[in-house]
């Protein structure tokens, strides 16, 4: 007997589905059956993307979301459980980043990367959260998701992006916190660390001759695409990954282990 995952009825919400990962995820969400609400500033690259999603079937709501701006945070998820109803999953995959060496950080570089990938991360699970948790103690079998999306740089430190390595070696320690204290409230809360891949953000530098000569130090000599993620992310997100929990999840093609 083969298990088939199915998402009809959850409502997952995407932060920074306008590009790159976020908008893959809210893609196989929403192929899995589940409506997704998309959230970023970008609304006009949200609306193209709900377009998208529908045109295939799918259902899809779009809210206006800063991570770096707490009234917006407690706005959208709002918003989204208006539009959608109560979220069942939530994908907490804003990201940031700046490329330069430490001693060259200022204030403002270092603000612009902790407040969206830590402190954003942070509150936006928390305000999710709160209304999981209330759920839950008027519906013990119900069950929630929690996925931070953080990276191998928070697990180890790749030149040039110091800070984002900090920030994102954060968001596993949070991780496992919330893991911690949210667990007993049918909470599952875990992370996904991507290795290096490709979108249409960083394509043209795995194209350029320093992209080329990254790739050639990779075990595999490849960099990975979206969809690589796919089968991931559907597992933590499942209900059947009940016994995850805490879970800090790898998915960089062995570049980790060299």
């Amino acid at each position: 007997m083969g298990i088939e995952v199915n998402f009809e009825g959850k409502i997952a919400l995407v932060t920074g589905a306008s590009s790159g990962l976020g908008a893959r995820f809210a893609k196989i969400l929403a192929q899995a059956g589940a409506q997704v609400v998309l959230a970023s500033r970008r609304i006009d690259r949200l609306k193209e993307l709900r377009a998208e999603i529908e045109a295939e079937g799918g259902a899809a709501h779009v809210v206006a979301l800063d991570v770096t701006d707490y009234a917006s945070i407690k706005s959208a998820i709002a918003h989204a459980e208006t539009e959608a109803g109560p979220i069942d999953i939530l994908i907490n995959n804003s990201g940031v980043s700046t490329t330069q060496k430490l001693l060259d950080v200022t204030p403002e570089d270092y603000a612009y990367v902790m407040d969206t990938n830590q402190r954003g991360a942070f509150f936006v699970a928390q305000e999710a959260a709160k209304r999981m948790i209330a759920r839950y103690k008027g519906d013990p079998k119900k069950q929630h998701r929690i996925i931070n999306i953080a990276s191998v740089a928070g697990l180890r430190v790749l030149p040039q992006i110091g800070v984002y390595c900090m920030s994102k070696a954060g968001v596993i320690h949070m991780t496992k916190a919330m893991a911690v204290e949210w667990g007993k409230f049918g909470i599952n809360v875990n992370a996904i660390c991507p290795g290096y891949i490709s979108t249409e953000i960083n394509a043209e530098h795995f194209n350029s001759e320093q992209g080329k000569k990254l790739i050639d130090m990779l075990p595999r000599k490849r960099v990975g695409v979206p969809e690589d993620l796919d089968g991931l992310l559907l597992l933590l997100a499942a209900e059947e990954s009940r016994f995850l929990n805490g879970t800090i999840v790898t998915a960089d093609d062995g570049m980790s282990v060299q």
